[in-house]
């Protein structure tokens, strides 16, 4: 159980290890690394062992792994889990783990693009599914925010990410790393960065390093709004000119004589608004008819 297939963008290591492939499991399938899917493998079982720890599997859990690799942590969470659906793109992946993993009754294998499946067909009951996987970078933000519309049947989420990818996941206003992404991953679930992971932990080595992250989906949301996707334009507008102060760069969406009605400070730059403040701005924006 030496890999948890580590999926990145552009810029990872190509080495003699994609070369020559990888027998990680040691039964003698060797799989090449793909760069096209941005493949690393985790070969740090500390690492691995840690990561099943924070998820916490047990026998009433109905686990989703999204990119599975050659099945390290799949392995581990099949041990101890209810039932565990997992998604995987690559062909020669899937029909592995289909063959090794397949004859367990409680496993199930959906090989495709984790864009376009419909994690609704996975479960009936609100709250069931527990996700996790490693997203790549070039699909992390879309991911997330399909599994989204999937919240209602989903408990948390565990995902690695890139380091970046995390931070602003996690950022608070005045944070550097304060965004569109955080404000509105944050706005849909409770944040919590978990822990780091060195690019040392992986073979190709990537650039970059990953870290371990956990969205539970809010029951309630902590500010409402008239309407999320007005909450998105605002956000969207704000960021698009994020060094400008409040007032010029909401000055599409709403005069700065409205902006004064509201107990929020115009000089402020949009990385130091919060949520609620945001949540402000969009129903003082929204009109329903349009």
């Amino acid at each position: 159980m030496n890999d948890y297939s580590h999926k990145r963008g552009a810029g990872d290591k190509y080495g003699s290890a994609e070369k020559k492939g990888r027998d990680l499991q040691g039964d003698g399938f060797h799989h090449q690394a793909r760069k096209r899917f941005g493949q690393n493998f985790l070969h740090d079982q500390n690492i691995i062992q840690r990561i099943v720890r924070a998820i916490h599997p047990t026998d009433a859990d109905h686990m989703v792994e999204i990119g599975p690799g050659q099945g390290a942590l799949t392995r581990h969470l099949l041990a101890t889990c209810g039932r565990l659906d997992a998604v995987e793109l690559d062909r020669d992946l899937a029909t592995y783990l289909e063959q090794t993993l397949g004859i367990d009754p409680r496993f199930s294998l959906h090989q495709g693009d984790v864009l376009k499946f419909d994690f609704s067909t996975l479960s009936d009951t609100p709250g069931s599914l527990r996700i996790v996987g490693n997203l790549p970078y070039n699909i992390s933000t879309p991911c997330m925010f399909h599994l989204l519309n999937f919240s209602k049947f989903i408990k948390d989420m565990t995902f690695m990410l890139q380091l970046e990818v995390v931070q602003r996941l996690a950022a608070l206003p005045g944070d550097e790393h304060y965004g569109r992404l955080g404000i509105m991953m944050q706005y849909h679930c409770e944040v919590e960065h978990l822990f780091d992971v060195p690019a040392t932990a992986f073979v190709p080595q990537p650039k970059v390093c990953s870290a371990i992250v956990r969205l539970t989906p809010h029951k309630n949301p902590p500010v409402k709004v008239q309407d999320v996707r007005c909450l998105q334009d605002v956000v969207r507008v704000a960021f698009t000119q994020r060094r400008k102060t409040l007032k010029n760069s909401l000055r599409t969406l709403i005069s700065e004589a409205e902006l004064s009605k509201l107990p929020i400070d115009l000089g402020l730059r949009p990385e130091n608004l919060t949520l609620a403040e945001y949540a402000m701005i969009s129903d003082t924006i929204y009109q329903p008819d349009r």
